[in-house]
């Protein structure tokens, strides 16, 4: 989860005594290469875009992204029927141990059916607590298990807790991930009561936003389709992150937060 509290303690990365000369050249490094983990709207990204948007233009019409962490699990099939019976598009931020391994006709399921396939990481660590190699392999391995199933490699990923820096920043850049965010969270890994994630959601939900859900809790599948119809009714157009963002294309190591 973005916000989950499972997981083994990642150990802490390593400091280095740096001189301050160097560390304002890699900064600016950094800067240059577009890996500063500064958040970017996508609004923003959006507007200064050229070209056709595709099925959806998000400068036109009132658009709001579903996100889902840490599945797939026993729950997602039956979130897909939902989305499916209800034309609504989301994105899936999977995780790799005990889940793209345990799921893998899910998986498949999920990019069959229209959905953005995205990465979770491996097994959850902090991110910002790693060795740089051990970002590196936590992505990297989710990855290519969601590539063996898909065909596909991922573009997006979610970093657990929503923790990133520059060095993670730098990594998802080399391994062709931009970074996202949210702007709603309904906190679903802290209750079962489907109607507190539901209202919880609506209470968030605006314009552009990036709604983050996870379809491993009890209390969250139940509650998707009375959000779905709420912010229908209210007029909001559901989309992938990707067409959150067009006609504008997510920038690997970009950080994306609405």
């Amino acid at each position: 989860m973005s916000s989950m509290q499972f997981g083994k303690k990642s150990r802490t990365r390593r400091k280095a005594v740096v001189p301050v000369s160097l560390l304002a050249v890699a900064s600016l490094v950094i800067a240059l290469g577009g890996c500063s983990s500064e958040r970017v709207a996508p609004s923003s990204v959006r507007a200064e875009a050229k070209g056709e948007a595709g099925p959806v233009d998000c400068r036109k019409v009132t658009c709001i992204a579903l996100t889902f962490d840490a599945g797939p699990g026993k729950d997602t099939p039956r979130l897909l029927d939902i989305l499916k019976e209800e034309k609504v598009p989301a994105t899936f931020f999977l995780l790799g141990s005990k889940h793209v391994d345990r799921y893998p006709d899910v998986v498949r399921r999920i990019a069959a059916e229209g959905h953005e396939v995205a990465n979770h990481t491996w097994s959850h660590p902090i991110l910002t607590d790693l060795e740089p190699d051990g970002i590196r392999q936590e992505l990297s391995r989710t990855q290519e298990a969601i590539e063996r199933l898909t065909g596909r490699k991922p573009t997006l990923m979610r970093p657990p807790q929503g923790r990133t820096d520059d060095t993670v920043s730098e990594i998802s850049r080399e391994l062709g991930l931009a970074q996202v965010l949210w702007s709603v969270t309904a906190k679903d890994y802290s209750t079962t009561d489907s109607a507190l994630i539901r209202q919880r959601t609506l209470d968030g939900a605006e314009k552009d936003g990036i709604i983050l859900l996870h379809d491993i809790y009890d209390g969250t599948v139940p509650a998707v389709p009375g959000i779905i119809a709420e912010l229908k009714k209210r007029g909001f157009t559901f989309v992938t992150v990707p067409q959150l963002l067009a006609p504008a294309k997510p920038e690997p190591g970009t950080v994306y937060k609405p």
